[in-house]
């Protein structure tokens, strides 16, 4: 492509090959320091924090959409920031900021600040959204889960290389890991406090603590190095973030990933609900959410074995077929091994999507921009995630059930299953795509 720049791999030391995996697990603690600006990190605070600021769920709700949808354009600026600063002094940053939000959103005060009072069609009355909180919830989400997942993303792009599969495969596996401890301490710690507060600025306390860690841990000069001799390094092309998005590849990796995560934050939201439409109860529900966990852990570290042997755009295209053919047979769902198949499907789809699409901007389009295009990827990611949960809801409001929806989200799937396949990623020197 006319204006890409060519960029000459560092030849590795010992040092810097050892650096690169305290990379990995920095970039993995990074992503679970997202936790308080995801769903399901807000999501453990929802009923105190309603009772707490005498707040409706409607209004909650359509606070938290406006809050996601406006905190995903921080990705573009913190992509920028990273190409232009480094990786270590703005993930630290980002950290740094997050965790003084969450700390001064503990001391929100529910009565006397100022409310807007909208009215949207959809709504059964005037939502009164508080705009203290508001602004607190959307740097939380702007800063969570837009910008330091960027920063996670860039580091681990950087440190892992164009060899980059069982480095992303060890990340997704550890960021999973570390969300499950995250949510394990979360869970026994939270019946012991009578208020939100505490906790809520004993996570912010950790954020900070954590981009200390990952100030002191993070080396700029390695994250160049490649694990090869110099007279086997080829000149590598790096595109630009409009020549990135001009190639059909950034848009069926981003759109596949981005869907997988409409489908996850719809159905993980609605899950018992879903399941109970197909007749089972709260154990089968309690089950299929363990089932889940081992799978996608162990699809993670396989996709990641296989993306250095494979080309992964057919290897996210055999994902998102998967994906469709779990989505499309879900409806039909009548024996309890059968939701456990689904389950343990749409699992193992959502890992191999996620390990394509950690290890994709880096070997397609180089690591000269690297900051900006993911950017651009996570901010679709998270428009997507946030538009799920609406999606499943409406469904289910306007149609009295959420199958109906499932045939329309086969067939999305199958879709960008068939374009991945015919979209394969930039070629590099010395690497299939």
């Amino acid at each position: 492509m006319s204006g890409a720049t060519l960029v000459r791999p560092v030849p590795s030391t010992r040092r810097d090959l050892a650096w690169r995996w305290v990379h990995v697990f920095v970039a993995a603690a990074a992503m679970v320091g997202t936790l308080p600006g995801r769903t399901h990190g807000l999501g453990l605070f929802t009923e105190p924090i309603l009772a707490d600021l005498a707040l409706d769920r409607e209004s909650y709700g359509f606070l938290n959409l406006a809050a996601t949808l406006l905190g995903a354009l921080f990705c573009l600026p913190c992509g920028w920031l990273l190409d232009r600063f480094g990786t270590r002094a703005v993930l630290a940053g980002i950290m740094l900021a997050l965790g003084g939000v969450v700390v001064a959103m503990s001391r929100l005060v529910g009565q006397g600040g100022a409310v807007l009072a909208l009215s949207v069609p959809w709504a059964s009355g005037t939502l009164h959204v508080p705009i203290d909180l508001f602004l607190f919830v959307l740097l939380t989400r702007g800063l969570g889960q837009s910008a330091l997942s960027v920063a996670s993303l860039a580091l681990i792009g950087r440190a892992a290389g164009r060899r980059a599969g069982l480095a992303m495969g060890c990340y997704a596996c550890l960021t999973s890991l570390g969300f499950m401890g995250a949510f394990g301490v979360l869970r026994a710690v939270i019946p012991d406090y009578p208020e939100w507060r505490p906790v809520w600025a004993g996570i912010g306390v950790a954020v900070v603590a954590l981009s200390v860690v990952c100030g002191l841990l993070v080396r700029d000069r390695f994250l160049a190095a490649e694990a090869v001799t110099p007279a086997a390094a080829p000149a590598e092309t790096s595109y630009a973030l409009g020549q990135a998005l001009r190639h059909p590849a950034f848009w069926t990796f981003s759109l596949a990933t981005s869907f997988y995560g409409l489908v996850a934050s719809g159905t993980s939201l609605f899950n018992q609900s879903l399941l109970a439409e197909r007749g089972f109860d709260r154990r089968v529900f309690l089950n299929v959410t363990v089932v889940g966990i081992p799978v996608g852990l162990a699809s993670n570290l396989l996709g990641g074995w296989l993306v250095t042997r494979r080309p992964s755009h057919r290897l996210l295209a055999l994902a998102s077929l998967a994906l469709a053919g779990t989505l499309a047979a879900f409806p039909s769902v009548g024996a309890e091994w059968q939701v456990y198949l689904y389950a343990a499907a749409l699992a193992a789809s959502g890992g191999f999507i996620t390990v394509c699409f950690f290890t994709a901007y880096r070997r397609g389009f180089g690591p000269a921009h690297l900051g900006k295009i993911q950017g651009a990827a996570q901010l679709l990611t998270v428009l997507f995630s946030a538009l799920g949960p609406q999606l499943f809801a409406s469904a289910q409001a306007r149609l009295g059930s959420y199958l109906p929806l499932f045939p329309y989200l086969a067939a999305a799937a199958l879709a960008l299953g068939l374009a991945s396949w015919l979209a394969p990623l930039p070629a590099q020197p010395g690497r299939s795509s």
